[in-house]
């Protein structure tokens, strides 16, 4: 399935939450923290007031609670307006 974002969206794909351990125990997935980092997937079109500056490729920073979760073929991305991105990580 591929989904294409509409108006000012964007799709990310998240990078992978770090596997941590405390004296051996091993943090449940829904006790770690979720990362604010992660690869652009696909970009709408923008709309006449909002030009579209994010790129497929890019590695962005986000808010700690910006876009909704989506699942598509197993895969979990977030949909956010282009607006939740905070700044695009440059190498």
């Amino acid at each position: 399935m591929k989904v294409r974002p509409l108006s000012d969206r964007v799709l990310i794909l998240p990078n992978a939450a770090e596997e941590k351990t405390i004296g051996g125990l091993i943090i449940p997935d829904t006790a770690k923290e979720k990362p604010l980092a992660g690869e652009v997937i696909a970009v709408g079109p923008g709309t006449d007031e909002i030009k579209m500056e994010l790129k497929v490729g890019d590695q962005v920073l986000y808010g700690k609670y910006s876009g909704t979760e989506i699942t598509v073929d197993g895969t979990n991305y977030l949909m956010m307006k282009q607006s939740d991105v905070m700044a695009v990580i440059e190498k």
